[in-house]
């Protein structure tokens, strides 16, 4: 047998070196190029790096607020795959508030079905003030706001026995503000609603029957209401989820300041830190938010992570848009101008639990065609949702 040289075996170790060092770089490469792709790197590729991380479970679910508990909506739900739900509101009993027994009949239809009735709407709705049952708590009108606060907390009480985990409200005067609807040939001339500020004040259109009414008027209805209905809801574990007012609009439209306007980041972030409770948070609609922003695709994020850390997101409206402040339309899913896998992501890692709905989808004449929309939106998002579940 050959014995080594001392030459020999120096070369024989410059070699072994390249070739770990070649065999390092590799896998750097490799970690970097996973990272690059949305973290498809091997679990052992990113212990090289010791950049090892427990992937995020997905706890977030498919949930629909449209069509409430009758049979032919809870089957239509079941064959899309649609098992969670806010199924509106139950009876009303005049004076008092929710009818126990209907409420407690529409979380049996819907156990039929295996769907979970997860949540219900408040009477304090997008509606505008001239339509809602409770007109008064943000009016400010007291006593009467006193008499209507009572009704809510019996509503807390009614959705606590019949197993409901979320209340879902408004806290706006002004409704829903839209202009006009935009027809996009390109998807079957769906009809989009359609949002131009300077369209809106050209019609010059009257003050509303709570006058002028300024940010600082807003949350001392908000906080007049939440401290009288939060000890109820942290009694009976019922989280109290508001949605932003759609849209945020410059400040005084029509008399009115909404409480998210104009910067609806900062009034995201007062309206969240008024209370410390783990029943005060958003019925988030990233929707309505990106109509606040002037770069959705971007600012979102920060909001999500911010809201999400805080533990304060309870439900996701998940709409899209074109646009942004001032100027929008509401659009399908997956032509907007946010990227909606990359929403479900940063849901997914700020630990989201809740319903993922879409609440608006667009609009066409053709037969059917609303149910194929919101079709075509469960789909989506039931994609999304596995996707964001097996990366990586």
């Amino acid at each position: 047998m050959k014995t080594q040289t001392s030459s020999e075996k120096n070369a024989e170790n410059i070699q072994r070196r390249k070739f770990v060092k070649l065999l390092s770089a590799g896998s750097v490469g490799a970690v970097a190029l996973g990272q690059t792709l949305g973290g498809c790197a091997s679990p052992q590729e990113k212990s090289i790096e010791g950049t090892s991380q427990p992937k995020k479970k997905v706890l977030m679910k498919l949930g629909c607020q449209s069509g409430g508990t009758t049979e032919e909506n809870l089957a239509f739900k079941a064959r899309h795959g649609v098992y969670h739900l806010d199924g509106g509101m139950p009876a009303m009993i005049e004076g008092k508030g929710w009818d126990l027994e209907d409420s407690l009949r529409k979380k049996e239809a819907c156990e039929k079905y295996n769907i979970n009735l997860d949540a219900y709407h408040l009477p304090l709705t997008s509606a505008g003030i001239d339509r809602v049952s409770v007109p008064n708590i943000m009016l400010g009108k007291s006593p009467e706001r006193d008499r209507e606060i009572e009704m809510i907390q019996q509503m807390i009480e009614v959705s606590a026995k019949t197993g409901i985990k979320v209340l879902n409200y408004n806290t706006t005067i002004l409704p829903v503000l839209r202009t006009e609807r935009t027809i996009d040939p390109k998807r079957g001339n769906a009809s989009y609603s359609t949002w131009i500020y300077e369209e809106a004040i050209k019609k010059e259109q009257p003050l509303t029957v709570a006058g002028n009414v300024s940010i600082d008027d807003m949350f001392e209805r908000i906080t007049y209401l939440l401290d009288r209905i939060l000890p109820v809801a942290e009694e009976y574990k019922v989280k109290l989820a508001n949605h932003i007012a759609d849209p945020p609009a410059p400040e005084g439209f029509r008399g009115i300041t909404r409480w998210n306007s104009p910067n609806v980041f900062e009034g995201i972030k007062r309206f969240a830190q008024l209370y410390d409770s783990p029943y005060h948070g958003f019925n988030f609609c990233i929707g309505s938010i990106a109509e606040g922003l002037k770069d959705p695709a971007t600012e979102i994020f920060p909001i999500i992570e911010w809201v999400g850390q805080r533990k304060q997101i309870f439900n996701i409206h998940l709409r899209n848009i074109k646009g942004g402040w001032n100027n929008f339309q509401e659009v399908y899913p997956d032509n907007g101008d946010m990227n909606f896998f990359h929403v479900m992501r940063a849901l997914r890692d700020v630990e989201f639990d809740g319903m993922v709905m879409p609440d608006h989808v667009p609009y066409s004449d053709a037969p059917g065609a609303n149910l194929q929309a919101f079709s075509f939106a469960y789909g989506h998002i039931s994609a999304l949702l596995q996707a964001v579940d097996t990366e990586g």
